[in-house]
């Protein structure tokens, strides 16, 4: 069989190039035969003296190959044999640009481990720490905001307003191991090379242990929170205010400024709680306006009916998990991490089977942190105690890129404005890792 395969590796396998890409990184479509030994690397030579010869200023760029809606990670003889594919046919390889950062940015320096991260603004990045202070960076450069009151670490943040809606005003909720949620509202105004320091508008108490991880719904109305005292709470952001018998209005003298001004803080109470989960309950998702999705410690992931309160599905994996994310197709997918090195991807819309449609497993320890990219069906993005952050496409079980910039474990991850990897770690810093090209 070795002897077949040298044999193979010296033949030469006819190919055509072909690609989605704009007309001056597109190959001519005539068939061409190459060495059967070529994997990406020297296939990507090829695509780019090609494109050289057609247009002398092209600037070489890494590509990779899609055949059958695989990508090639193998020396072509290897992948052709794997796939049971004629070495005899014209091969169609579609290429498009390689998937992988092209730079480190400075990272952003805490005082403490950067436990929670949210990238689903454009222009401000929020950060949440175990010194118990949440951060608003703009443009991933300066910390114009710190959010002060937790007596904990926070173990999440998230923006309310998304993106472009906030029109000069940021909505923020974080939760903590202080067992509250705190809503804080400011505008973006910022005096250059100093930070303002925020209390929050409203306090959300009422879980029993540690909050561990918070959602936000497709309408921007509602909140869920996990917790370690195995529930999910659900809060509506305003209104209760109105409700007299759930708030009650407390003094407190601002942190910063012990004699300053008194200023009032509202509390509110959930609105409903959903109860299933045995253990932690460590990651929630609310991708649709009726649908969350739980994971927990109890091996199981979880479907809820948001408006009833009811679990509609579960499945159990035999594994604690520490974190879980919907995207792809359709955002139907549910991509899930914990006590092992494996990413896994299920579709819930296949009934009856708890085996994950895709396997990642790269990484060498526990995985913290799992997101699907803002507008790519095929890409996600994973973190592990392991150090390091992957870049996966679902086309292909390696990693496109392995990042790592921190030095000890990594705690969070998210995706900003697209082409940008953000990262927290026990390190205390804020990686950032940006010119990830998805097209």
């Amino acid at each position: 069989a070795a002897a077949a395969m040298d044999a193979d590796a010296s033949r030469q396998v006819r190919v055509r190039f072909v690609t989605k890409l704009p007309p001056p990184l597109r190959a001519p479509p005539t068939a061409i035969a190459v060495p059967a030994e070529l994997s990406r690397m020297g296939l990507s030579e090829i695509v780019n003296s090609l494109l050289l010869s057609a247009e002398p200023d092209h600037q070489a760029q890494p590509f990779d190959f899609i055949v059958d809606g695989e990508l090639v990670r193998m020396p072509l003889h290897q992948f052709l044999l794997a796939k049971g594919i004629s070495a005899e046919r014209v091969l169609e390889l579609e290429y498009i640009k390689a998937v992988a950062p092209r730079k480190q940015e400075p990272p952003l320096p805490h005082d403490d481990w950067v436990s929670a991260v949210d990238g689903s603004n454009p222009s401000f990045i929020l950060t949440g720490c175990y010194d118990g202070l949440a951060r608003i960076w703009k443009d991933a450069a300066e910390c114009t905001q710190v959010l002060e009151g937790h007596s904990g670490a926070i173990t999440s943040a998230s923006f309310i307003n998304k993106g472009v809606e906030t029109d000069g005003s940021l909505h923020v909720v974080t939760g903590s191991k202080d067992r509250s949620l705190r809503l804080f509202k400011f505008d973006t105004s910022v005096t250059i090379g100093s930070s303002k320091r925020i209390g929050a508008y409203k306090i959300l108490p009422g879980h029993t242990s540690s909050i561990q991880s918070i959602a936000v719904d497709p309408s921007r109305n509602m909140i869920c929170s996990a917790s370690w005292d195995t529930t999910i709470k659900l809060w509506a952001v305003e209104g209760s205010e109105e409700d007299s018998d759930t708030v009650s209005v407390k003094k407190r003298r601002m942190n910063s400024d012990a004699s300053g001004p008194e200023e009032s803080q509202l509390e509110g109470s959930a609105s409903s709680t959903l109860l299933g989960h045995t253990q932690c309950v460590s990651s929630v998702a609310w991708p649709e306006q009726r649908t969350i999705y739980s994971a927990s410690w109890d091996h199981s992931v979880r479907q809820w009916d948001a408006q009833t309160g009811r679990e509609t599905w579960n499945m159990f994996c035999g594994k604690a998990l520490n974190c879980l994310d919907c995207g792809g197709e359709g955002s139907s997918l549910i991509a899930a991490g914990g006590s092992d090195p494996v990413l896994r991807v299920w579709d819930p819309r296949k009934p009856g089977t708890t085996a994950p449609i895709f396997q990642f497993s790269s990484h060498s320890s526990w995985i913290s942190a799992c997101k699907w990219h803002p507008s790519s069906w095929f890409h996600l993005i994973s973190s592990s105690f392991d150090g390091k952050v992957m870049l996966w496409d679902l086309r292909t079980a390696w990693p496109l890129a392995s990042v790592d910039s921190h030095k000890d474990k990594v705690l969070c991850a998210d995706w900003w404005k697209g082409d940008s990897v953000i990262s927290g770690g026990a390190d205390s810093k804020l990686c950032i890792s940006s010119g990830v090209e998805i097209a």
